[in-house]
């Protein structure tokens, strides 16, 4: 096979995992965008506040079966393989999304339709946490060395379109039926989309081909060897310290930024417009991050981005009002810091570990991670602002940030480093990737 045929395969791999990506996206993000019809319909709506905490709370517990979604599947993955794995839990995430459309009223069921959401979050952490080491490894794997970075930033653009696809359709339902309506069965109709969609994703995802860089090591006569203790350590604190802010600010700035600015008495339509447009804006800057970090290297990226974090964090927090203006600039700003680590984010992760245990360490500890700092954010900013203690969840957002600095100063620049050869930390890098940024392919 030539190289343009090569890579024309390459990249019709990388439009089905992109196709993925947003479809997955979708699904998972509109459990946030209507957490608040979540709550008057599948919970005890009598305290209204409880029943949003409530509504959290099971967006947290769906972040638990996150780490052994990626643990099972990327294990599984390691073994049988990447495109495998991203079909299984493309159709998890698609019957996940159909079961919360088909969930009873509290009112005619009681506690079964609070257990019955319950289950189906923690069907839809289970294949998310699968999904997004095998999908991040993938798309690293399948892109040339010297383009990783433009490649990797695919991802989050397919993942900011999904979010922006969900954040329309709720607009545009809000729009169309009223705010009466959506409450009593519009929300129904965009799980129902949701879950539609994603069965089209999976089929699109079985024409992809697999990772050339896994089949070359499946083909190796010796087998890899084992990660000792203090490799497989090494790893996971690296991909904490890089996750850790990107998670937090991810789901207080965006996915939760529409509902939590309707709860303080922001017009409906009007913040889901201004998320709207803000992420527009995103999906033009995410490949120009990428782009950027294949020139400059991982390294200033990271560094960078932790500062956003710490500078950034206080402003943004009282941006907010109930103009939807106010919204959009708070966005705006935060997700143009966002984009420079989550466009190199399925690269950078990737970059820390060896071929063998890639989807599995990627999958499992980027998950543990997001069940950690993510999954607990919307719940734990609610919480410590009702009790007016908000800047105390200012000062942990930041001090995360600063943990962003310090991973960025300790690990190794891997820019331009063919994936084939990265090695577990304590290991000297393949004497063909001495010169990374002059050897790329």
């Amino acid at each position: 096979m030539n190289n343009s045929t090569s890579r024309q395969r390459r990249l019709k791999s990388l439009r089905a995992a992109g196709v993925g990506n947003a479809l997955e996206w979708f699904d998972w993000t509109l459990y946030a965008t209507f957490s608040v019809y979540l709550a008057g319909n599948l919970f005890d709506k009598t305290d209204p506040r409880s029943s949003m905490l409530s509504t959290l709370a099971v967006f947290a517990v769906g972040f638990v079966a996150r780490p052994v979604g990626g643990l099972v599947f990327g294990r599984l993955s390691d073994r049988l393989g990447r495109r495998t794995i991203m079909v299984i839990t493309m159709l998890l995430l698609a019957l996940s999304s159909l079961g919360i459309a088909l969930i009873p009223a509290y009112e005619d069921v009681g506690l079964f339709a609070s257990a019955a959401l319950l289950f189906f979050r923690l069907m839809q952490g289970l294949a998310h946490g699968g999904e997004t080491g095998v999908s991040y490894t993938y798309v690293a794997e399948i892109a040339p060395s010297k383009q990783r970075g433009l490649w990797s930033s695919s991802v989050y653009i397919a993942v900011t379109i999904g979010v922006m696809a969900a954040t329309a359709v709720a607009a545009t339902l809000t729009w169309l039926l009223g705010a009466q309506a959506m409450s009593a069965y519009g929300w129904r109709i965009g799980f129902v989309i949701g879950g539609v969609l994603g069965i089209y994703a999976l089929l699109l995802r079985r024409s992809a081909e697999e990772s050339h860089v896994f089949v070359a090591q499946q083909r190796q006569v010796r087998p890899a060897r084992p990660l000792t203790r203090s490799q497989v350590m090494g790893i996971a604190r690296n991909i904490v310290m890089l996750a850790a802010a990107a998670n937090v600010t991810y789901y207080a700035w965006v996915t939760f930024g529409a509902s939590t600015a309707i709860a303080q008495g922001m017009d409906a339509t009007g913040a889901y417009l201004a998320s709207l447009l803000a992420q527009i804006l995103c999906v033009g800057w995410l490949p120009v991050c990428g782009m950027l970090s294949d020139r400059i290297g991982r390294k200033p990226m990271v560094i960078a981005w932790g500062v956003c974090v710490v500078v950034l964090t206080y402003p943004i927090s009282i941006m907010v009002t109930t103009a939807p203006y106010t919204l959009f600039l708070a966005q705006v700003i935060g997700l143009g810091a966002w984009s420079l680590i989550a466009a190199i984010f399925p690269a950078v992760l990737s970059e820390q570990v060896p071929t063998q245990a890639r989807a599995q360490g990627v999958g499992f500890v980027s998950s543990i991670s997001v069940a950690i700092f993510g999954g607990t954010a919307p719940y734990l900013h609610a919480w410590l602002s009702g009790a007016g203690l908000e800047s105390l969840y200012i000062g942990y957002v930041m001090a995360l940030g600063l943990i962003t600095v310090i991973v960025g100063l300790l690990i190794s620049e891997t820019a331009g480093i063919d994936l084939a050869d990265i090695q577990a930390p304590g290991a000297a890098l393949a004497a063909t990737t001495a010169q990374p940024m002059a050897s790329q392919k």
